[in-house]
């Protein structure tokens, strides 16, 4: 009679766990729910929009324009109003016999001008001035896909971070439902005699490791969540679901080009080129501080003091020409080349490392993306085995040459797999977009 009841519940556990492991044996993607599921050039195109940091280097490109404007200034002339007034005395007199007593000037003195100062040729120093403040707007609009490029990348790692850590608590949320319900079964099976304490025991201690798995899980889940909210600019306890797409192509470059592409396109490169354009242009500036300078000069107005009605106010002007060679400028120059060259041989070395970083970032990621790719495939035949080893197991129990304890961990092989393979497909993915910006490819 026990032999029969135990051969009767051996049988119904198996065809419960044939049903549901078979969940376990198929690989799910990672949230396809359309509804409320973010999608990730939405959020980088948020992000790009909105985030602080990115409008804080669009900004730069107002300051550009007007040290632009201000460098052009050199071009135009300074005009100005000036206007005084006087009380001398006592006033200076001369007295002229049987003529009488002249004074020299009144004792209240009027006086208002409109000057005007044109720079006529300064040979080359505005100009410079010009080219320098140009290739400083380049810089800003360069640092500014910079960090776009930088922000995107965040967005992107974050993404993948998130989707992995919702699909593996769902994974986890499986696991723990399948063994709360050996658990039960188990307990009844154990009034009948069927199983020990040793079977429950074992189950439950499963079930306690899988349940502090799941909350390391929610806690990282929750941490990428804030991460992802501080990047969108919403409350950190916003909840947000991912859609992480999984089928990413690979970039369309021959291995042998890749660095060569890098350097084309990295807006590292670009803008080591352009600071180093930038000190070259600096020194040119430098190098016309002491050339001369012409000037057009003019000035007209109403002032009294003229012989022989010195009380009278009467129109007056000035016009003329102003040459300006400097001598001596107590070595100022001189020590302002010194640190101009010294600048240009920085930007120089900063553009070497410059290349030799995005070399090694290059095959870096090229690596990464080559190994991330195997793990896939590897993980994708171990898949495939445990599932094998599972049905292999759900026969062997059927026949008695095994206990459920055994299928049971056959069962759990399985969703630690396709565990694995979640991890590697996320890796795969992050790596691709990686080596996407690596080679200067704009994610945003």
């Amino acid at each position: 009679m026990n032999r029969r009841k135990i051969r009767i519940a051996s049988q119904l556990f198996s065809i419960y766990l044939i049903s549901t492991t078979t969940v376990f044996g198929q690989t799910m993607p990672i949230n396809t729910s359309s509804g409320d599921s973010l999608v990730l050039d939405s959020v980088i195109q948020t992000v790009i929009q909105n985030h602080p940091t990115v409008k804080a280097a669009a900004e730069a490109l107002n300051k550009a324009d007007a040290q632009i404007g201000l460098a052009k200034s050199g071009y135009y002339p300074n005009v100005d109003i000036t206007s005084n007034y006087s009380h001398v005395g006592p006033v200076p007199s001369l007295e002229i016999p049987n003529l009488g007593t002249f004074s020299l000037f009144p004792s209240d003195n009027f006086s208002g001008e409109l000057n005007v100062r044109q720079n006529i040729y300064d040979f080359g120093k505005t100009a410079k001035n010009v080219a320098l403040a140009n290739e400083g707007k380049v810089i800003a609009e360069q640092s500014l896909d910079q960090v776009k490029q930088k922000m995107a990348l965040a967005v992107v790692r974050n993404y993948y971070i998130l989707g992995f850590l919702q699909e593996a608590i769902k994974i986890k949320e499986e696991q723990l439902k399948t063994l709360q319900e050996h658990l039960e079964y188990v307990q009844k099976m154990k009034i009948t005699g069927s199983a020990t304490n040793y079977e429950i025991l074992s189950t439950k201690v499963k079930i306690s490791g899988v349940e502090s798995q799941e909350l390391d899980l929610k806690a990282s889940r929750d941490v990428q969540l804030s991460v992802l909210n501080s990047l969108l600019g919403q409350p950190a306890n916003t909840y947000h679901t991912v859609k992480a797409e999984l089928n990413i192509l690979q970039p369309e470059i021959a291995k042998d080009s890749l660095i060569s592409h890098a350097f084309q396109n990295r807006n590292e490169m670009l803008l080591a080129k352009e600071k180093a354009d930038l000190a070259l242009l600096h020194l040119g500036v430098v190098k016309t501080q002491n050339n001369p300078s012409l000037n057009f000069i003019a000035n007209g107005g109403w002032k009294n003091g003229y012989v022989p009605d010195i009380n009278k106010i009467k129109p007056n002007y000035v016009v003329g020409l102003g040459l300006t060679i400097p001598i001596f400028d107590a070595t100022k120059t001189k020590y302002n080349l010194m640190e101009a060259k010294s600048s240009v041989e920085t930007s120089n070395l900063e553009t070497e490392v410059t290349r030799r970083n995005i070399s090694s970032e290059v095959v870096e990621n090229e690596t990464s993306v080559q190994t991330s790719q195997k793990k896939v495939n590897q993980s994708k035949l171990q898949l495939e085995q445990a599932q094998e080893a599972l049905s292999l197991a759900q026969t062997n129990y059927k026949a008695g040459a095994i206990t459920n304890l055994d299928l049971l961990d056959a069962t759990t092989t399985v969703s630690e797999t396709r565990l694995m393979l979640l991890k590697s497909e996320i890796d795969y993915a992050v790596s691709i977009y990686k080596l996407k910006a690596s080679l200067g490819e704009r994610l945003y």
